[in-house]
């Protein structure tokens, strides 16, 4: 199924104004309101598009597009869908803000229990995790740009006056959000011969090397950043004597919440009281990757253009880059540790801090090397051998392949999904867990992600073809009938033979979010300039070359009786050519083609010449 954003993400718009509008306000239904992970995520699957993509501005009525207007109609009119949102975000903002006036990031729902006969406290519920910190970073942005463009657009005092009161508390919480994820983040220092260091020695040896040999490499390969950590002061983590001694290993990364005894971020702005660290220090996958992808919004080209950071957002934004790069660098060099057969191509992963295996840790370690693909110049190796990973994620997650009887695949990866432990939480009650159910939809994102950055024909074409196939996998996921058509996640569409568990959530917000995500970058990677052959930029120029030459010796014959209509096409042919000519180097195939026509023209000028000669 051929990936279409345009269309596609109009199919979503009118599938989310159906469920979430009514009489042109916004419903947040039964479970709205009960985790701001999810509510944000239902407010970006409208904002983000709006803010990411120029044929989709909600911020300015005067330029929204007719189709946009009428998939929208649920949501108001031209004028009244802006006002609408802004007072969605508003509700979002006062709804996760606690009686103390301080935002709130509580998970709510998406928290389950580990001991199935025991029920989650009050206050676990409200606890504060990375996902919420992330995509608070991301709707704040996109909601701090919107409100930029539209209160230059309204006339409406009442307005005005909401788009005032919803900035402030927008920029708040993109502070407030900004520190609590400085405060998740963790070094884990352990020693070669602990649980953890044997687990990473048997990743990185592959049965392949000792543990000394595989302590040996690390030391040698990971000398440079240890040193960075080191000389970071302004990291605030406790671990520098622990990272001092080579002979210790060490992992960097975002655990689930703030970290126990994490010390506070000083700051000006007016966030209130940091709240206590609950999370064991020990980094998560998952969280990681997360937290990676809300930090790249603060350096985004329309971030930095719009001026939406303060001076003091800024400084912390500086901070997160830090961390940003430090894990980035950190988890590309453990994916490619040995360079003749990587880690991650051993699927599936397994942790080190959490003790699991999992084809989505392999997917979760795959997307940070993604990050960095796109962050450093990636090599045709590194592009071709990630390609091929991707290939093996989506045929052995059921995706390109089929199921088998009973296949615990789908369970796994699809329906129950993998739960992770959420080391720290029984501090305050049952043993907490976080599912992770998005299997599909994330190793869709990477893939669209590796394409857009792919300049490989070869692998471009892999990478197409895998997405559009994990593509109609997740558009037969989408809700048939009841509440939230159009929306995500039907599993039993993909997968009928299974036996689906029913979620208590009728609508993944999640799964519904990320696929409007890879459609915001299948739009960016279809607006990039084509993939350049050089074998047909050559057979382009040589066209060209007999094109030009054959027209100039047209033009010295003699004008036949029809002068005016010869001239015409000779005419037509030069426009031809001159086109042809200047889209050689960045469009060969389309120069291709026009100089194909061109000498098609000139061949039939020159055969009616000959027949005119002959007194045909």
């Amino acid at each position: 199924m051929q990936i279409k954003p345009r269309q596609h993400l109009l199919d979503i718009w009118q599938a989310v104004a159906r469920h979430s509008f009514d009489g042109g306000e916004w419903e947040w239904g039964e479970w709205g309101k009960e985790s701001s992970v999810a509510d944000a995520e239902r407010l970006l699957c409208l904002l983000y598009p709006a803010t990411e993509i120029p044929a989709f501005r909600l911020d300015d009525p005067d330029t929204t597009q007719d189709d946009v207007q009428q998939v929208l109609k649920k949501a108001g009119g031209r004028l009244e869908i802006p006002a609408n949102l802004v007072a969605a975000a508003a509700d979002f903002m006062q709804t996760h803000t606690g009686e103390d006036k301080r935002p709130t990031f509580a998970g709510g729902y998406y928290f389950g229990s580990a001991d199935k006969t025991k029920e989650l406290t009050e206050e676990q519920r409200q606890l504060g995790v990375v996902d919420s910190y992330s995509m608070s970073i991301t709707l704040c942005l996109a909601t701090l740009g919107f409100l930029k463009i539209y209160e230059t657009r309204t006339r409406r005092s009442d307005i005005r006056e909401t788009i005032a009161e919803l900035r402030r508390t927008t920029s708040n919480r993109l502070t407030a959000a900004m520190v609590s994820l400085l405060r998740s983040f963790t070094v884990n220092v352990f020693d070669v011969d602990a649980s953890q260091g044997r687990t990473l020695c048997e990743l990185l040896g592959q049965g392949r090397q000792s543990q000394r040999q595989v302590l040996n490499r690390f030391q040698n390969r990971f000398r440079p950043l240890r040193a960075a950590i080191v000389e970071s002061v302004s990291l605030g983590i406790d671990v520098e004597e622990g990272l001092k001694d080579e002979n210790q290993l060490f992992e960097c990364g975002w655990a689930w919440s703030v970290v126990k005894d994490a010390p506070e971020i000083e700051t000006s702005e007016p966030i209130g009281s940091q709240p206590e660290g609950v999370a064991n220090a020990v980094p998560y996958l998952y969280f990681t990757v997360v937290a990676l992808d809300g930090i790249q919004d603060l350096f985004s080209d329309r971030t930095l253009t719009l001026g939406l950071l303060n001076a003091e957002q800024q400084k912390l934004a500086e901070a997160l880059r830090l961390r940003w790069e430090l894990t980035q660098q950190y988890w590309s060099r453990i994916a490619r540790f040995d360079e003749d057969r990587w880690p991650l191509e051993d699927i599936p992963w397994r942790t080190t801090g959490q003790k699991l295996e999992s084809e989505y840790f392999s997917l979760s370690v795959a997307a940070i090397l993604v990050h960095d693909l796109m962050r450093r110049r990636a090599t045709d190796d590194d592009l071709t051998r990630t390609v091929g990973v991707m290939e093996r994620l989506a045929e052995r997650g059921r995706i390109t392949s089929r199921m088998t009887r009973d296949d615990p695949m789908v369970q796994a990866l699809h329906n129950v999904g993998v739960a992770l432990p959420l080391q720290g939480s029984e501090r305050l009650g049952p043993p907490m867990t976080w599912a992770m159910t998005d299997f599909s939809a994330q190793l869709l994102k990477r893939t669209v992600q590796l394409c857009t950055l792919s300049r490989s024909l070869a692998s471009h074409d892999r990478l197409l073809r895998l997405a559009e196939d994990i593509f109609d996998h997740m558009w037969q996921r989408r809700i048939r009938d009841g509440e939230g058509v159009g929306l995500w996640d039907n599993i039993h569409a993909a997968y009928p033979q299974a036996e689906i568990l029913k979620r208590r959530v009728p609508v993944s917000w999640s799964i519904t979010e990320r696929v409007t995500e890879v459609m915001v970058q299948a739009y960016e990677m279809y607006r990039q300039p084509p993939i350049r052959s050089l074998e047909l930029t050559e057979l382009s120029r040589a066209l060209l070359s007999e094109s030009a030459h054959l027209l100039g010796n047209e033009q010295m014959e003699p004008a036949p009786k029809d002068d005016g209509r010869h001239g015409m096409q000779l005419r037509n042919i030069e426009v031809k050519l001159r086109r042809a000519r200047s889209l050689v180097d960045e469009q060969p195939g389309t120069a291709y083609a026009l100089a194909l026509d061109v000498l098609g023209q000139l061949d039939s000028l020159a055969r009616a010449r000959e027949a005119a000669d002959r007194g045909v």
